[in-house]
């Protein structure tokens, strides 16, 4: 096998690979020789076709095939032994093939680039600090014991009020006749949430235990029956319990239902779980900040096919014509992505950062517990999706990759409260006019730069 540089420009090599036809003849004979074990021709006793025989029938495929093998190895082999980092898939393109020819070829490879890393100094960025009010605490927990209050017995002469939860059974009629789904048996609403059927609450209102009430209402919009849709029903209800609510007393036996250890453990639950929401999209915003600056630090040549392969991803979905509205936005989103993925894949080479197969199951059991119910659906999803573990195996790559950049500059912590940090995400999602041209806007969220993972061979 001979490797010769054909030509160099810019990040695009081209190679120009010979190999030679003893090579290919010796590659074509041990497949012909495994080929005999398998082939079963009539005529011939298993495994006993003679390879003359076998390549004077299928010699092209098997030609085909043993060539489309030799390029896959020797393209590999020419690639490292030029130490090559490779952008994307090399092209290839066959200059001299044939029996008993040599294999010439050229091999088109666009690189990625060599990239120095700027210093990270003058790099400025805020973190944020939420400070909850305990009046908010307090107004949550007052909320989950609302929705968590227990329901005793009331008393047989006792008449239904707003907030009791009656059970009942109905049977339902439309103009005198039965329908699909006209029964119910052990229904349990809450007066006053109007849960069930609009105005269906207050017919049940005043009632007591044995009760029988006719209750008309109209069947909802989503009914499954549409010929039924909005039809006045007649419910023949019979009322088998009337429960009144009883609040909850706010303790530590309250906090202990709730799964806490104390009510102090409960309101710092519930602290954390506030400010979390929202320091996950402060932390964007910080993220965007620092990368923004990192961008502008670096001046790199950014490899065509890979801006091509983004831009492709980016608008699979949009139709031809909005694409070309938007081709100058997108085709700049889709640089900035690929230049601050090859900026942050670099950082991480430099500094040795990798994720272990024991960050990556942290990770999944983190989402697990916050979860609950879903546990066995959630790691079932990882197991059966091996695309799923990757791309959170690189998400979590990038998010070592920004700790670090963060642990090396100048970072402005500050507390802010509920209300501030919902105008911060206010302005930071709201459009922003250009003061020259009027027309331009700065990008939202969702058109943020997204780092792009880089997979190098």
């Amino acid at each position: 096998m001979k490797i010769e540089l054909h030509s160099k420009k810019g990040l695009r090599t081209i190679l120009s690979v010979i190999v030679d036809k003893k090579t290919i003849q010796a590659k074509m004979e041990e497949r012909l020789s495994e080929l005999q074990k398998e082939v079963s021709l009539k005529g011939f006793r298993p495994g006993k076709v003679p390879p003359s025989v076998i390549k004077s029938q299928f010699g092209k495929s098997i030609y085909g095939e043993v060539i489309d093998k030799v390029l896959r190895e020797t393209s590999i082999k020419a690639i490292e032994e030029k130490k090559l980092k490779v952008a994307g898939q090399p092209k290839i393109d066959l200059k001299q093939f044939g029996e008993g020819k040599d294999l010439n070829y050229e091999l088109q490879i666009d690189c990625l680039p060599s990239i120095k890393l700027s210093s990270f100094e003058n790099i400025k960025a805020t973190d944020y600090k939420i400070k909850i009010e305990k009046k908010i605490i307090d107004n949550k927990i007052e909320e989950i014991a609302k929705q968590n209050k227990k329901f005793e017995e009331k008393k047989v002469d006792e008449k239904s009020l707003i907030g009791d939860q009656i059970i009942f059974d109905y049977k339902a009629t439309i103009d005198g006749d039965k329908f699909e789904g006209n029964e119910g048996k052990g229904v349990q609403i809450e007066l006053g949430k109007n849960l069930f059927l609009d105005g269906f609450d207050n017919q049940l209102l005043g009632l007591k235990k044995d009760d029988k009430k006719i209750v008309k209402a109209n069947l909802p919009s989503n009914y499954p029956k549409k010929e039924l849709v909005n039809k006045l029903a007649n419910f023949e209800c019979k009322i088998l319990s009337i429960r009144k609510g009883i609040e909850n007393k706010i303790d530590d036996n309250f906090a202990k239902m709730m799964g806490a250890k104390d009510l102090n453990d409960l309101k710092i639950q519930i602290e954390k779980q506030i400010s979390g929401q929202y320091l996950q999209a402060l932390n964007s915003i910080t993220k965007k900040e620092i990368l923004e600056q990192i961008e502008k630090k670096h001046n790199i040549d950014l490899p065509k096919n890979l801006i091509d392969q983004e831009l492709s991803l980016m608008t699979k979905n949009l139709k031809s014509e909005d694409q070309e509205k938007q081709k100058e936005k997108n085709e700049k989103l889709a640089k900035s992505r690929i230049k601050l993925g090859l900026i942050l894949n670099e950082i991480g080479e430099k500094n040795n950062l990798k994720v272990s197969d024991n960050d990556l199951s942290t990770e999944i059991q983190k989402q697990v517990k916050s979860m609950p119910g879903q546990e066995k659906m959630i790691l079932e999803y990882y197991q059966k999706n091996p695309s799923a573990s990757q791309n959170l195996k690189s998400s979590l790559y990038e998010e070592k990759i920004i700790e670090l950049i963060k642990s090396k500059i100048k970072i402005t912590t500050k507390e802010i409260d509920i209300k501030e940090a919902e105008t911060i995400l206010k302005n930071f999602n709201k459009p922003n006019v250009d003061s020259k041209s009027k027309s331009k806007t700065k990008s939202s969220t969702k058109d943020k730069p997204k780092t792009k993972k880089i997979s190098k061979k």
